[in-house]
């Protein structure tokens, strides 16, 4: 219950970080969405590869750079590794413990 005391003005670091911790990570996507965002970095990659930049006529056509490309697929494959290890579902919760000093 509330003594009506003020929260004390100094806490240990990790007691602080303890309240703000999330106990269950959450993702925005799914291992489906994870799975096709990853294919579509490895397609992107082998377009690439085959030729950065071309020129028709007037036109011409500059793909992405290769190191965007490479960190993109860095991150979704680990998303998608954290997905299929159970990591990154749930529901996100905060813990926090009121102290009465």
């Amino acid at each position: 219950p509330f003594s009506g005391k003020p929260w004390p003005a100094i806490m240990p670091v990790d007691e602080l970080e303890a309240l703000f911790m999330p106990v269950h990570p959450i993702t925005a996507w799914t291992k489906e969405e994870a799975r096709d965002m990853l294919a579509l970095w490895i397609e992107a990659e082998k377009a690439v590869a085959t030729g950065q930049s071309y020129k028709i006529g007037t036109r011409s056509l500059t793909r992405a750079d290769l190191s965007d490309i490479a960190a993109r697929i860095k991150f979704w494959r680990g998303e998608l590794e954290a997905l299929e290890d159970g990591k990154g579902q749930g529901m996100r919760v905060f813990r926090g413990v009121p102290r009465d000093l």
